[in-house]
């Protein structure tokens, strides 16, 4: 199991404000909940010095943010606005290199591999991992690719579907699956071609079935957009490499962790903030509440995929249209605080 490097080493929140650090603050208290307890978690707004706990407010804040932070009421948050609903647009956005003419009819690969798919339920072997099944309707694809532009575009990332290896970070030649501790699970050759596909028809346009929506509670989250079936590989979780090192004092909380390393210098880490998918939107579980541990429907994952450390996010049982996708951010350091998620 994978998780999100930062979030198994976010820094524990801090008392904080732009005042002098001798001032007595003892009087402060949460303007959501009224209560002046965990003063260690309680956060000043730049601009009206009110209080709000870190848990209380909506979407939750896990770490104190970097340089001034301002309330919702003082910073006048909205809705963001969405992406235009054209196809054009859209196309260039994603940079989907296909005909017009492809985007009405879902890929005659998804078919054949469905077949395939189908002969093996009867195996008593290994499991495979599924290719997912795009909409039918064009324009439904459409609108779920224009939901994850509207995010992308309101969090500042560029899109991308790839791991990037960007000058003054980690290079690609350091990505080594056998520095993993332990040693990482090698991505079968069937599989490998499952995801393969999986990448072909997103490069064709044929996306996932996947809408991104905006919570006031969680802020961007992600939910199905139709019936997708247990071990459908939901997407790679991708951005920029670097070293664990170079960002353990960054206060990032959608890290993921590439490559654990015996030795922590070689420890590669995945940042998302520049340049990202959908990955970057899906939701953690509560893992501290039993209700919170039934909403997880994915499992994250890392692979040796042709020598390379991939991480891939998959459903760990049959997930139903309309219900959001969770997975575990603690699946392996078990040090990611999720008491306050929703």
């Amino acid at each position: 199991m994978a998780l999100r490097s930062k979030r198994s080493q976010a820094p524990k929140p801090i008392f904080r404000s732009k005042a002098a650090a001798a001032a007595d603050y003892s009087d402060v208290y949460c303007e959501r909940c009224g209560s002046g307890e965990s003063p260690g978690e309680l956060l000043l707004c730049d601009k009206c010095d009110k209080g709000f706990h870190l848990f209380c407010l909506r979407p939750i804040l896990v770490a104190v943010p970097k340089g001034s932070w301002f309330c919702p009421s003082c910073s006048k948050q909205k809705k963001p606005n969405s992406f235009p609903l054209i196809q054009t647009k859209i196309i260039d956005f994603f940079r989907i290199q296909r005909s017009t003419e492809s985007i009405q009819k879902p890929s005659q690969d998804i078919q054949k591999k469905r077949k395939r798919s189908s002969i093996l339920v009867v195996s008593k072997k290994r499991r495979k991992l599924l290719p997912f099944s795009p909409s039918e309707d064009p324009e439904r694809r459409l609108e779920q690719m224009r939901s994850l532009a509207t995010a992308l575009t309101a969090s500042g990332t560029e899109f991308s579907n790839e791991l990037t290896y960007r000058p003054a970070m980690a290079p690609r030649s350091v990505n080594q699956p056998a520095l993993e501790k332990g040693g990482m699970q090698v991505l079968s050759k069937e599989d490998t071609e499952t995801l393969n596909l999986c990448k072909r028809m997103m490069n064709r346009g044929e996306w996932p079935p996947l809408m991104v929506v905006f919570d006031p509670k969680e802020g961007f989250t992600v939910e199905a957009d139709r019936f997708i079936k247990d071990l459908t590989i939901i997407t790679e979780y991708v951005g920029d490499v670097d070293y664990l090192k170079n960002r353990e004092n960054d206060d990032g909380d959608s890290m993921m962790t590439l490559l654990h390393a015996d030795n922590p210098s070689q420890s590669l880490v995945i940042c998302p903030d520049m340049r990202g998918n959908i990955a970057r939107f899906i939701n953690g579980i509560n893992n501290h509440s039993q209700e919170g541990r039934k909403k997880q429907n994915l499992k994250c994952v890392r692979y040796d995929v042709d020598g390379e450390c991939r991480v891939l996010l998959i459903a760990n049982r049959d997930i139903s249209k309309g219900e959001r996708l969770y997975y575990d951010y603690n699946g392996y350091e078990h040090e990611y605080p999720t008491e306050h998620f929703v």
